[in-house]
């Protein structure tokens, strides 16, 4: 793809490549315990099953109030499988089984390993668009979001990642400051 041919798809790329680079940055070194670390009570995470198998908590549905407070693995899962990689189906890919979708990996280095891939494959398939694909309604698959564009989702992905990256960062440094729970 050439930034010159397809300005805006260039510009999107480069903008989610700073997203990603600086989230993957800020999570090099990761422990585990860090990565599993509950600050509060109840919090959504990532936990392996009676199948041996780790799965991220379901968020709560239809609750009023605060919402439930997520550690580390559990807001890289939220940013790789549920998001970046459940958009998949609006590229015409089969949907993922919502069982699947809740797999994650339980240590930091396969979290890390797991969200850099569903990073990769969503900024795939958006530089595969290129800006005419990129500028058109999604279609069908994305029912009831049919009539935004790729540009929306795509926005709404970087937005996503920087969003989360950032409570990310944020934990790892209550983390190593010892603040908040234990």
């Amino acid at each position: 793809m050439s930034a010159r041919q397809n300005p805006v798809t260039s510009d999107v790329l480069m903008t989610f490549d700073e997203v990603r680079d600086r989230l993957l940055a800020r999570l090099e070194g990761m422990s585990d315990a860090e990565y599993l670390w509950e600050p509060v009570a109840d919090c959504l995470t990532v936990r392996v099953g009676p199948d041996g198998a780790a799965h991220a908590d379901e968020r709560p549905h239809g609750t009023s109030g605060q919402a439930p407070f997520a550690t580390i693995a559990w807001r890289a899962w939220h940013i790789g499988s549920d998001c970046l990689r459940g958009y998949a189906r609006l590229f015409g890919e089969p949907p993922i089984p919502p069982a699947a979708r809740q797999l994650w990996p339980a240590t930091a280095k396969a979290g890390v390993a797991a969200l850099a891939e569903d990073i990769a494959a969503f900024r795939a398939r958006v530089a595969a668009l290129g800006d005419t694909r990129l500028l058109a309604p999604m279609g069908p698959p994305a029912a009831p979001y049919d009539a935004d564009s790729f540009l929306a989702l795509a926005t709404h992905a970087i937005d996503e990642t920087a969003h989360h990256g950032a409570e990310i960062a944020l934990l790892r440094d209550l983390h190593a400051h010892g603040l908040g729970g234990s």
